[in-house]
């Protein structure tokens, strides 16, 4: 094959091109197909890389390697560029994109607003001690152990005023919200 590609390079030799490729062209075609192309474009990249070998015979040379690895080479490369070609992507310019807001819409303000003062009120009318209580165990991520320690109070109690508390804001927040 290598007197081929010198009869092209050098007299761009068309018996000799024909030789070449029905010697190469199916081999290339099962080639790309192994690396998942699919037969029309198995068989364009094959026509690409064989029309690369026809302009560029002059390239090549025997202390590079053999013949086949050069028509392979170059057959790879072309299948490389195309999966690169056709992978990227158009950007779409987002100042003209109008995608539905992730915010909350003014009906689910309006509600969340009314909960929240639904609650307010709620914990407002709790007896002083257990506000402090749930405030500390909320507000201040305190546990029972470490409000009881604070307040100098007995766990149980902490317990007991905590449980209460529960009991009137569910009453309170029942049909609320």
């Amino acid at each position: 094959m290598a007197v081929n590609l010198a009869r092209i390079s050098e007299n761009q030799d068309r018996e000799a091109f024909g030789e070449v490729f029905q010697h190469f062209g199916p081999r290339l075609k099962s080639f790309m197909i192994r690396k998942g192309a699919d037969q029309p474009l198995a068989e364009e990249l094959v026509q690409e890389t064989m029309l690369t070998v026809w302009r560029k015979a002059q390239l090549y040379s025997t202390e590079k390697g053999t013949v086949t690895t050069w028509i392979f080479t170059i057959a790879r490369n072309l299948r490389i560029d195309r999966i690169r070609r056709e992978s990227s992507q158009q950007f779409t310019d987002l100042a003209d994109y109008d995608a539905p807001s992730d915010d909350p819409g003014s009906d689910d303000q309006v509600m969340q607003m009314q909960q929240q003062v639904k609650v307010r009120d709620a914990l407002q009318n709790l007896p002083e001690e257990q506000r402090q209580i749930i405030h500390m165990s909320y507000i201040d991520d305190m546990t029972q152990s470490e409000i009881a320690d604070q307040l100098e109070l007995p766990l149980g109690t902490v317990k007991s005023r905590m449980r209460l508390a529960y009991r009137k804001l569910r009453t309170g927040l029942e049909g609320a919200l």
